[in-house]
């Protein structure tokens, strides 16, 4: 059984040699965890459906003196997936992270939801999680190693007034998931975990965020009284991909300013 020495110890959060792979690597979420990663050693590939929006991100990792790749990759299309795995190992040689952050929200009353509309958020959140990682597991699984974290939510431990049906639905899909790989890849030395957020600034949250009364809402259920930003999900991701986290394998952590606990 090997046993860490002292400079391991000391080093068990740095990523430094490792390769990473962030969907949704454009968006608000993606571009910082990508970036997180970068700064505490890790080449990334990013993915997502725009170029230009992905070439951002690449610009904020080479910025802190890591290599980055784009990848324009749907990942809802297996054959796009596959693409983009053979794209990531040709200029890197080998793939030791995923994060699968590439996701979509849409809120509508649960007896007026538009069927197309929860079968898009389905589609993206579950679909486009598990693509992802069947690939790349099967990548990892070769080389004997392997850290995957996916990305959940609150909205996968309670519901909500707020017209989460499909939302909830697709991220309480993405924490089983979570722990049904981990328990399966254990044997080959992959670790599994999620990171779960309550709701936090960007974009996409804006508008909600924005609405004094809707903010309330969520406000009122999260003792630590604000929303996340994206920066406390660098920690979490950043621990889980690193040997700190050796051990910890098929867990969903809250990144929720206690709103799970009560």
């Amino acid at each position: 059984m090997k046993v860490m020495n002292n400079t391991e110890i000391k080093n068990m959060f740095s990523l430094e040699g490792k390769v990473a792979i962030v969907t949704g690597g454009a968006g608000s979420l993606g571009e910082g965890v990508a970036t997180g990663l970068a700064l505490h050693g890790a080449d990334i590939v990013v993915t997502g459906r725009t170029l230009e929006t992905l070439q951002e991100t690449v610009k904020k990792v080479e910025a802190v003196g890591k290599r980055a790749l784009a990848v324009v990759c749907d990942v809802t299309k297996e054959e796009q997936v596959k693409e983009m795995v053979q794209k990531t190992l040709d200029a890197f040689g080998k793939i030791d992270i995923l994060v699968t952050v590439a996701g979509i929200a849409k809120r509508f009353p649960a007896e007026e939801f538009p069927v197309d509309a929860f079968e898009q958020v389905m589609d993206i959140n579950v679909t486009g999680t598990f693509i992802p990682c069947k690939i790349v597991g099967n990548v990892m699984k070769e080389q004997g190693y392997g850290k995957i974290i996916t990305v959940s939510s609150v909205r996968a431990f309670a519901g909500h007034p707020g017209g989460y049906a499909a939302y909830g639905t697709s991220k309480g899909a993405v924490s089983l998931l979570t722990k049904q790989l981990a328990t399966e890849w254990a044997k080959y030395n992959i670790n599994v975990n999620s990171v779960a957020p309550t709701i936090f600034w960007t974009p996409l949250t804006q508008e909600v965020l924005e609405d004094e009364k809707l903010k309330k809402i969520f406000l009122d259920r999260i003792p630590m009284g604000r929303a996340a930003l994206v920066q406390d999900m660098v920690g979490s991701t950043v621990y889980l991909a690193s040997a700190a986290a050796d051990f910890i394998t098929g867990q969903v952590i809250y990144v929720d300013g206690g709103c799970t606990a009560g």
